[in-house]
């Protein structure tokens, strides 16, 4: 297929790269400074791009089969943050007007703010609050994508995401804003970044989760 890549030189974009050019893909990675991907590939085109303004995306955009977004945010305190709302209005807006419907994005477990009251003790009152920030802007982000009827969007929301090798494990989901054992306790804590990349590829050829969003961690 033909994928647009957005956050592509972030390390869950990296490994999204990598694996879709080894899964035979032709990508177009958008980038706010070109220089910091350093991968070639000749199914590989690296294009510099503005997230926040659809006339830039437009043109990256045309003749795509997917948009695949791993941006991410850092967190801010003091003025909230808005990067993946505004980031993604540009991207639906320019999607609509090259007539490119699909995209995947990924936000991550226990963006709603009361989603959290069965994680552990350490999770929930001292990561969960330091990260607020970005977890209210991501479900902002999710509940706009549900008000879109004319695009056909998954979000995918992973745990912690760590930088160990990815596995070939199978994928546990639920559509939910995490994923919960018999007692509906969270099962684990953290995934591989290249598994968030593994399984986002995998919905290029599944109408699964069309529409919907879905926690993930691997067995």
């Amino acid at each position: 297929m033909k994928i647009a890549v957005l956050g592509a030189t972030g390390q869950t974009g990296q490994q999204l790269v990598n694996q879709a050019l080894q899964q035979g893909h032709s990508v177009t990675a958008v980038v706010r400074n070109p220089g910091k991907l350093t991968l070639t590939h000749e199914n590989l085109k690296v294009v510099e791009g503005d997230i926040f303004s659809e006339d830039s995306l437009k043109p990256h955009f045309k003749g795509q089969d997917a948009v695949l977004s791993c941006l991410g945010f850092p967190i801010s305190f003091f003025y909230g943050v808005t990067g993946y709302t505004q980031s993604m209005t540009a991207a639906l807006n320019a999607m609509r007007d090259v007539k490119v419907n699909r995209i995947i994005t990924m936000t991550s477990w226990y963006t709603d703010p009361n989603s959290g009251t069965n994680s552990s003790f350490l999770i929930r009152f001292m990561l969960l609050p330091m990260i607020r920030s970005v977890l209210n802007n991501m479900y902002e982000m999710e509940n706009f994508l549900k008000q879109t009827d004319d695009i056909n969007w998954t979000v995918v929301r992973p745990p912690g995401l760590k930088n160990t090798p990815t596995t070939a494990n199978e994928f546990l989901t639920h559509e939910g804003y995490y994923v919960p054992d018999e007692n509906g306790l969270p099962i684990g804590q953290s995934v591989s970044r290249g598994d968030v990349a593994r399984f986002m590829l995998s919905l290029l050829n599944n109408n699964a989760w069309m529409k919907k969003a879905v926690a993930i961690i691997t067995k």
